[in-house]
């Protein structure tokens, strides 16, 4: 990293900001031998895209209420540049300043208290019969060994529906924030398709190497006020005790179907201006398996155009198989890591990188963007990268007005039980209090997004209001959001914040709880939301730029809706080809082993290449 004010002044590429599309264009320019300076007003990799642990994103949450813009200061050296006759001084935005209705709240005490543990056993005392003081006892031997293990797994907290006494219950905010660091919390939680464009320039361009992945162990929907398992691969469908026989053959003719490319415009035909919707319709499909194909499987919406609704289910069940049983990964550490892997690549073929150097102003001059100014130098580029959200107001045809609506909770155990640690992918299909359908990701300790005995529950929809008042029912159908009161802290009832849940791998426990070998129900409680954040951003993918953006400036749109990174890596590709037409994007980087300095051999280049593309997969088996 170079020293504030002593940087070069000349380069190919400039690239301001290190975002998901910014970042991959730095590392395809610098891997043809271009000389590219990256620079960031913030001292972290990622900008909108970035994790946090728990200390550095209060900070993010400070930044962001005091929504300062830094081209407001008079003092600024940056306003000491010499501008040159005929170049315009063009002042930029501050990212942060697109974040708002940030909510972040506490649902638990800040401090621990002694006495707690003798009351309960007080109160359990006087309101269960003598058998039960002795399940009691049990109960506070083994909190007393789980105060200094700090661990938890579901099997433990279900082994007592009507009484339960964990570990979990007993964390205060002292204890969740001496933990900060073990947190990686994503400002835009994102899932890869196994097949994906993302996954496949990875691969190709050899920036696995610096990837690490957990594939996503299970798909829920959310079906009759209850959470079901959805049937992905053609085994889950012939295994599922939730659909008949007869609908397991129309499920399957059906997919079959949309995989069909020899027949596809012969199956869809009549259907070019009709919704997916009409077409599964057509199929006379039960509500169960319309609901699993449409919300799930094509995460579409009941307008959803045909076309695009059969697109959607190819692009989920081409990823089936790849690593896992489902179609998705997700990014060890935090999606916040996968920028920072371009920028490595980036670094590594010689490009420089400062961060805390804010860029104040393009410099433009016969509609072409000729330097940056930034900490009181003019530096100068032929090209010119960085995201929407820091563009002047004039460079768009419109203020980008849709916005993202965000939430995050840290929770005490998954929303459905499992027997091993859950990577869970929900998508909560559109309902008449919240229009858009809402994308559930939740992350245990495993994928190192917090620490043990807690989870992360993200969710992300389309802003229509505040990001609480967008996503406040959701989370009240999934998660327990009341505060918890020290006198009660310790105990958890089997008859508080329950509901039903549907669950194949439950239904042993469920004979045993009933009596009968009905899959349909277990009991559980709904996980105890520890501390929340909600808050809005822009999305800019949308946006649609003016005649006034200089021919040499590439716009990089924000975070969107999406659930993967395409658009993205579409974005970051198409920019390249306007800026080198001629040259490859991101051709693949050699391994350090097959760098020969002067003097050495080629002797094991030609050893068969292996797939640096690693999944840390401990709940199903990577098949290739």
């Amino acid at each position: 990293m170079a020293a504030d004010n002593d940087l070069p002044t000349n380069y190919d590429v400039i690239v301001i900001g290190t975002g998901m599309t910014e970042s991959i264009l730095a590392a395809a320019a610098s891997r043809v031998g271009k000389q590219v300076l990256h620079i960031d007003s913030n001292e972290y990799y990622g900008g909108l895209w970035a994790s946090f642990n728990l200390e550095n994103l209060n900070k993010w949450l400070v930044d962001c209420e005091k929504n300062e813009n830094p081209s407001s200061d008079p003092d600024d050296p940056d306003c000491d540049v010499k501008i040159n006759n005929g170049e315009d001084f063009v002042l930029l935005k501050n990212q942060t300043s697109h974040v708002s209705n940030i909510n972040q709240k506490w649902h638990i005490p800040k401090k621990s208290y002694e006495n707690k543990v003798e009351q309960w056993s007080r109160k359990s005392q006087t309101s269960h019969e003598e058998e039960d003081i002795d399940v009691v006892e049990d109960a506070e031997s083994n909190s007393s060994k789980e105060n200094t293990t700090r661990t938890h797994t579901n099997s433990e907290s279900e082994k007592m529906p009507s009484i339960q006494f964990t570990r979990n219950s007993n964390w205060t905010q002292e204890d969740i924030m001496r933990e900060y660091r073990r947190f990686n919390i994503d400002l835009a939680p994102k899932l890869l398709f196994a097949r994906g464009s993302l996954v496949e320039l990875l691969i190709s361009s050899n920036i696995a190497r610096y990837t690490e992945f957990h594939a996503v162990t299970r798909v829920l929907t959310w079906l009759d006020g209850e959470l079901n398992v959805v049937p992905c691969s053609r085994a889950d469908v012939f295994a599922t005790r939730h659909v008949s026989v007869v609908e397991k053959r129309m499920l399957m003719k059906l997919l079959t179907g949309c995989m069909d490319s020899e027949n596809l415009m012969q199956e869809f035909q009549g259907f070019d201006s009709k919704t997916f919707l009409d077409y599964l319709k057509s199929k006379r499909l039960t509500a169960h398996l319309l609901h699993y194909v449409l919300y799930a499987i094509a995460m579409g919406t009941d307008d959803t155009p045909c076309m695009e609704g059969v697109e959607r289910t190819q692009r989920f069940l081409n990823s089936l198989g790849r690593y896992g049983n489902t179609p998705f990964l997700w990014p060890m550490y935090g999606a916040g890591e996968l920028p920072q892997a371009f920028c490595r690549l980036c670094a590594v073929f010689g490009g420089t990188y400062c961060l805390q150097h804010p860029a104040k102003a393009l410099l433009v001059a016969d509609d072409r963007c000729v330097g940056v100014v930034s900490c009181g130098q003019r530096l100068v580029a032929d090209h010119v990268v960085m995201s929407i959200s820091q563009a002047p107001s004039n460079y768009l045809d419109e203020t980008p007005s849709n916005g993202i609506s965000r939430a995050v909770f840290i929770t005490n155990k998954s929303i459905m039980p499992s027997e091993k640690e859950p990577l869970t992918f929900l998508q909560f299909p559109p309902g008449p209090n919240h229009p858009n359908p809402i994308t559930v990701i939740e992350v245990g300790p495993s994928t190192h997004a917090c620490p043990k005995g807690l989870f992360l529950v993200h969710m992300t929809c389309k802003q229509s209001k505040t990001a609480k008042e967008d996503l406040q029912e959701i989370a009240e159908n999934l998660l327990t959001l009341d505060e918890v009161n020290p006198s009660d802290y310790d105990i958890t009832t089997g008859t508080q914040s329950t509901q039903t849940v549907k669950q194949e791998s439950n239904a042993a426990s469920s004979e045993v709880a009933g009596g009968k070998g009905d899959e349909t129900a277990t009991v559980r409680t709904k996980p105890q939301v520890f501390w929340s954040m909600y808050f809005n951003c822009l999305e800019t993918s949308k946006s649609s730029l003016s005649a006034s953006v200089p021919e040499n400036l590439h716009l990089c749109s924000g975070p969107d809706l999406e659930l993967d990174f395409e658009f993205s890596v579409q974005q970051a590709e198409k920019i390249f080809k306007q800026m080198y037409p001629d040259l490859e994007f991101l051709p693949r980087a050699p391994d350090p082993e097959e760098i020969v300095i002067e003097g050495d051999t080629s002797e094991g280049n030609d050893q068969q290449e292996a797939n640096m593309f690693e999944v840390d997969e401990e709940d199903s088996q990577a098949t290739n």
